[in-house]
C-alpha cells in the first residue's frame, strides 16, 4: 500500500517529478487535478469559474481521502493548495507514506509561473507585481501545512533527474 505523496506550491514540478518517479520505481502514478476534472467532467479552470473554489476544494478533499487510503500503491502528484484544506494534510503521513515537500524559492516559483500564468486560475488575471505579492503570502500562510510532509528537497537550480534521484536516495 506504500503511497508517495508530492506536495508544493504551483509551479514546483509535483507532476513532472511523479512521471519521472513513477518510471523509476515502476509504481502507478496519478495526477490529483486531473482526476478531479475526470470526476468533475471539466477543467480545473471550468470549475472554479462556474462551480467556485468550495466545490473544487470539497471535491479535492473527497478523491485525495480517497487515494491516500486505498490498498494499491501510487505515486500522488497534489495540487498546491491540497494539504492546506480539509485537513489534507493529515493523510500525507502514516504507515505506508512519505510525503515530499519540493521546496522552491519565491523567485524561483516567480519565474516559473509568469510564463504559464493562463493555465492557472488563481493567477491568471494578476500583474506581475500582483503575482510575487501573492506567491508570498500564499507560501507564508501554506508553509505550516507544506512543512508537515515526511521530507522536505530544496528544488532550485536543480533538474528534474536532479531532484528525482535525490527522492530515489531519500527513499531507499
Amino acid at each position: 500500500m506504500r503511497k508517495i505523496i508530492l506536495i508544493g506550491y504551483m509551479g514546483v514540478g509535483k507532476t513532472t517529478i511523479a512521471q519521472l518517479l513513477a518510471k523509476k520505481m515502476k509504481m502507478k502514478w496519478v495526477d490529483l487535478d486531473e482526476i478531479i476534472e475526470n470526476e468533475a467532467g471539466m477543467s480545473i479552470t471550468a470549475i472554479f469559474q462556474t462551480k467556485g473554489e468550495i466545490y473544487f476544494r470539497k471535491l479535492e478533499h473527497t478523491l485525495f481521502k480517497k487515494l491516500a487510503e486505498s490498498d494499491e500503491p501510487l505515486i500522488i502528484s497534489t495540487g498546491g493548495g491540497t494539504p492546506c484544506y480539509a485537513d489534507n494534510h493529515l493523510f500525507l503521513n502514516g504507515e505506508g507514506k512519505d510525503s515530499i515537500y519540493l521546496k522552491a524559492s519565491i523567485a524561483t516559483i516567480f519565474d516559473r509561473l509568469k510564463k504559464e500564468k493562463n493555465h492557472r486560475p488563481l493567477i491568471a488575471e494578476q500583474s506581475e507585481k500582483q503575482l510575487k505579492e501573492f506567491i508570498a503570502k500564499n507560501l507564508f500562510d501554506r508553509s505550516y501545512f507544506y512543512n508537515q510532509a515526511t521530507h522536505k528537497i530544496d528544488i532550485d537550480n536543480n533538474s528534474p533527474e536532479t531532484i528525482t534521484e535525490e527522492i530515489l536516495h531519500i527513499l531507499s
